[in-house]
């Protein structure tokens, strides 16, 4: 479904996991492990995941910020909030909200990872989305958006068609360079990951 205000929103949570296991080729967990690693999240650490989904990345990150830290998940999609609760560890929360309007005091959390949610947010409100993210940081917080970079050809194009087509355009390095910068984001790493995904790594003054 998609709002005009909020983007695409995922509204069959259980498919999507499934489809998203599918497209993954089965390494799905380990794709989203290297991502909770490059976040650099620490034991005692305050995490923020914008654009949550069903909770996948915030149930992997759970166990790096104990003791003492904690998860939260935020995302404008009823059903799945429900869907990321009912499966949360102790370390996790989960919020409704939209990515470009975070309910959130300043300077809140040390990490904010974003995955595979930018590209729903309506074009116009990707820079309101990334400044958010940055306001709810504290200084020298990092921040760290993980978005499609699909390929073109081949049995993973293939696969992958369905849950990428909405990939950003022209390219997410293209769109992230310019998103980051405006928002007060240094940006520190930029790589990729098999099979399809690329991402970046800042610092926010």
């Amino acid at each position: 479904m998609r709002d005009p205000d909020v983007g695409k929103t995922i509204n069959h949570p259980r498919a999507y996991d499934l489809l998203s296991s599918i497209a993954f080729l089965g390494r799905r967990r380990e794709v989203f492990t290297r991502i909770a690693a490059l976040s650099g999240v620490r034991p005692g650490d305050r995490v923020l995941d914008v654009g949550c989904g069903t909770g996948y990345l915030t149930r992997v990150l759970a166990p790096l910020v104990d003791p003492g830290g904690q998860v939260t998940g935020v995302d404008p999609a009823p059903k799945t909030i429900a869907y990321a609760r009912a499966r949360a560890p102790g370390a996790c929360s989960y919020l409704m909200g939209r990515a470009q309007a975070l309910e959130l005091p300043d300077a809140s959390f040390d990490v904010v990872v974003s995955s595979l949610a930018v590209h729903h947010v309506p074009a116009a409100s990707r820079g309101a989305a990334v400044q958010e993210m940055a306001r709810v940081l504290r200084p020298g917080g990092r921040l760290l958006i993980v978005e499609f970079s699909p390929p073109t050809t081949g049995l993973v194009a293939t696969l992958a068609r369905p849950v990428t087509r909405h990939a950003l355009q022209p390219s997410p390095e293209d769109v992230l360079d310019e998103l980051i910068p405006p928002a007060g984001g240094s940006v520190m790493v930029r790589g990729t990951l098999p099979p399809m995904l690329y991402y970046v790594s800042a610092v926010v003054k």
